[in-house]
C-alpha cells in the first residue's frame, strides 16, 4: 500500500520523516491510497518499518498540515477528501510561523504542524493516561444531567478537594477540604492569586529564570519585577534577601520541584532559608507545584513546613493527566482561601464540575498511580537519551533530574556570545521548535539557555539541526 524503503545514510539521504512524507504522498498521487482511506497507527506502521514512534508521528503531522491527510481523536489518520482545500495538484509548501509573544502565548495551542516540538510544556499525547480518561467519562456518562446542570460550588466539586486535602496530608501538609479551592489549572490558580494579593505597582520577587506565563500574568497586572537567581541548588538565598531588603517586595513567586524551566528542585536547607527570609520581610510565597507528582526523590514543600501560613500553595493535573483537562487547585489559609474565591467568581464564575469530576474519577481509578510510576519511567530514559546528545554537542547542563519534563542547557558555538533567539527562529524553518531563554527572563534579555522538553527532544534531526547550525 505505501511504498517505504527507509535510507538510513547519514548526511546524504533526506531525513526519515522527508523520505515518509514523500512515500505516502507518492501513494496518494497513485491512487494505492483512495480517499477516507485509514493509515496504520503511529504504532503499528513505527513496528513493520523498524523506525521510531516519534518519526512516524512527525511524518503523520507534517501531512495533516498540508492537507493530505486528516486527523480525528479515536478515528486515527485518514487520506484526505479530494475537496480539502489545502490539498491541490502541488502540495502546499510549509512556512514556519512567526517567533513573537502571540503565537507563544496563542497560537502556539492550536499550531500542530511543527514536527519537532521540544520546546512544548506537556507530554506527548501517547504517554497520557488513555485508559483513564476513557473509563472517567464513561463513568460520567451514568451520571444524571440534573446533577451536572447548575454552576457547581464556589469552591469546586467537594469529593475532588476532600481527595487532594487528603493526598496533601501524605507530604506532611495538613489541610482540610475548605482550604483547597478548584481553579482552571495552575495557570488560572495563579492569576486569581496575583488579583486577590497583590494591587498594580506592587514590587514581586520571581526566580531566574522563571515560568514565562508567570511573567506576562505580573506584567498585564501591573506589577514590578525583581529576579531572584535559580540554579541546580535552588534559590540564591543571599540574592533573595538583598532584594526584599533593597525592594520591599509584597511576595516571591517559586516553583518548588523539577521548577520550569530548569528542571532542578530545591533542596530542605533552601526551604528553610527561603522561609525565614518571608518571615523576616513579611513576604507571601506564592509555591507552584504542578510537576510534583513526576518527581523521584523527596523534596521540600514549603506550603508544609510553614502551615499554610505565609504560603500560597498550587498545584494541578496538566502534567499527568491531560493539558486539555483543565483542573487545579490553590490551598491556604482558610480567610484567604474565601477572599480568592471571591475574585474567582467575580472574574470567571464557578469551574467546570464535568472536569473536576473526570479528574476525580481518574485519581480514584486503581491503575492512576501505575501510569504515574510508567510516565516516571519513560521520562527518567528520556532525561538520559537527551543529556547523552547534550554532552556529545558540549552543552552546559543547569541540572540533570533524571525527572520531569525539562533540561535546561546552555548551547555552544558562536550561540553562545548571540543568544538563543536566532537559533530558534532558524529552527523553526526546519519544523523544530526550540523554547530560548528569554520567554524566560522577567527582563526578557536574549540567554544562550534553552528548555528542552525530554519527551520530544529525542529526535535525531532536532540534534544534525544543532551541529549543522553550529550550536556545538
Amino acid at each position: 500500500m505505501i511504498d517505504f524503503q527507509p535510507d538510513r545514510a547519514r548526511g546524504q539521504a533526506p531525513t526519515l520523516v522527508e523520505q515518509l512524507v514523500a512515500a505516502v504522498q507518492r501513494a496518494i498521487e497513485t491512487q494505492a491510497l483512495r480517499p477516507g482511506m485509514a493509515l496504520p497507527s503511529v504504532r503499528e506502521f513505527a513496528r513493520q518499518y523498524a523506525v521510531s514512534t516519534f518519526t512516524v508521528a512527525s511524518a503523520y503531522s507534517r501531512l495533516v498540515s498540508q492537507g493530505w491527510l486528516t486527523a480525528r481523536p479515536g478515528a486515527g489518520y485518514r487520506v484526505a477528501a479530494p475537496e480539502t482545500p489545502a490539498r491541490r495538484a502541488e502540495p502546499l509548501s510549509w512556512e514556519p510561523p512567526r517567533l513573537n509573544d502571540s503565537w507563544l502565548l496563542s497560537d502556539i495551542f492550536a499550531d500542530h504542524s511543527i514536527p519537532i516540538k521540544s520546546g512544548c510544556g506537556w507530554l506527548p499525547g501517547e504517554w497520557l493516561n488513555e485508559e483513564g480518561l476513557h473509563m472517567a467519562l464513561r463513568h460520567l456518562g451514568r451520571v444524571p444531567a440534573m446533577r451536572i446542570a447548575n454552576y457547581g460550588h464556589p469552591y469546586g466539586y467537594a469529593p475532588l478537594r476532600e481527595t487532594i486535602a487528603a493526598g496533601l496530608a501524605a507530604h506532611g501538609m495538613e489541610v482540610d477540604a475548605s482550604q483547597v479551592l478548584l481553579t482552571q489549572g495552575v495557570t488560572h490558580g495563579l492569576d486569581t492569586v496575583i488579583r486577590t494579593l497583590l494591587r498594580p505597582g506592587d514590587t514581586v520577587l520571581v526566580e531566574q529564570p522563571a515560568y514565562a506565563n508567570l511573567l506576562q500574568m505580573l506584567r498585564l497586572a501591573g506589577m514590578r519585577t525583581v529576579a531572584v537567581p535559580r540554579g541546580a541548588e535552588g534559590l540564591d538565598c543571599e540574592a533573595l534577601e538583598r532584594a526584599a531588603a533593597l525592594h520591599r517586595p509584597r511576595a516571591l513567586f517559586i516553583n518548588t520541584a523539577l521548577q520550569n524551566p530548569s528542571g532542578a528542585s530545591i533542596g530542605m536547607a533552601n526551604a528553610f532559608r527561603i522561609l525565614q527570609a518571608a518571615e523576616r520581610h513579611g513576604l507571601w510565597v506564592v509555591e507552584d507545584d504542578i510537576s510534583r507528582e513526576l518527581a523521584t526523590g523527596l523534596t521540600p514543600m514549603l506550603a508544609a513546613l510553614d502551615g499554610s501560613r505565609r504560603v500560597v500553595y498550587l498545584g494541578g493535573y496538566s502534567k499527568v493527566i491531560s493539558p486539555s483537562v483543565r483542573v487545579g487547585y490553590v490551598v491556604a489559609h482558610r480567610d484567604l482561601v474565601r477572599d480568592i474565591a471571591r475574585t474567582k467568581m467575580a472574574v470567571g464564575l464557578t469551574t467546570p464540575e464535568i472536569m473536576e469530576r473526570i479528574v476525580h474519577q481518574v485519581i480514584r481509578e486503581g491503575r492512576y498511580r501505575a501510569h504515574i510510576e510508567r510516565t516516571r519511567e519513560r521520562l527518567g530514559q528520556a532525561h538520559a537519551a537527551v543529556a547523552r546528545h547534550m554532552d556529545e554537542l558540549g552543552f552546559e547542563i543547569c541540572a540533570r533530574p533524571g525527572a520531569g519534563l525539562f533540561l535546561w542547557a546552555k548551547v555552544g558555538g558562536t550561540w553562545r556570545e548571540r543568544g538563543a533567539n536566532g537559533l530558534a527562529e532558524l529552527a523553526l524553518k526546519d519544523g523544530i521548535w526550540l523554547a530560548p531563554g528569554s520567554y524566560f527572563e522577567a527582563s526578557e534579555a536574549d540567554t544562550p539557555w534553552v528548555r528542552f522538553n525530554v519527551a520530544y527532544s529525542e529526535a535525531p534531526e532536532l540534534w544534525r539541526f544543532m551541529r549543522n547550525a553550529g550550536a556545538a
